[in-house]
């Protein structure tokens, strides 16, 4: 499944991660679309003393089989989010549906 792994060897920050076997490592999520979700991202992150998340040691996104699936899972979360969000913009939260 070639749309699931991508790799770059040629970006200057590969590999941007620790990780014991690099062929495994995937580069499709370079910034990874789930920081927004903080605390229910799924990943392996703290937050820094000035309240900014760090995932400097998470491997999550880049792992060849996992982070694909994962991230398009968490990725309903968002879009639902997103939309119930605006559902209450707009006054419309009887609208509002949850995915999960």
């Amino acid at each position: 499944m070639n749309y699931k792994f991508n790799q770059n060897k040629a970006c200057e920050f590969f590999p941007c991660h620790k990780m014991e076997n690099l062929e495994e490592f995937s580069c499709m999520f370079c910034y990874c679309p789930l920081y927004m979700l903080g605390k229910e991202c799924g990943g392996n992150f703290k937050y820094t003393a000035g309240g900014i998340k760090d995932c400097s040691n998470c491997i999550l996104p880049h792992i060849k089989d996992v982070g694909y699936d994962h991230i398009q899972k968490k990725m309903l979360h968002v879009i639902e989010c997103v939309r119930n969000e605006h559902l209450r913009d707009i006054g419309e939260e009887d609208k509002i549906i949850n995915l999960k």
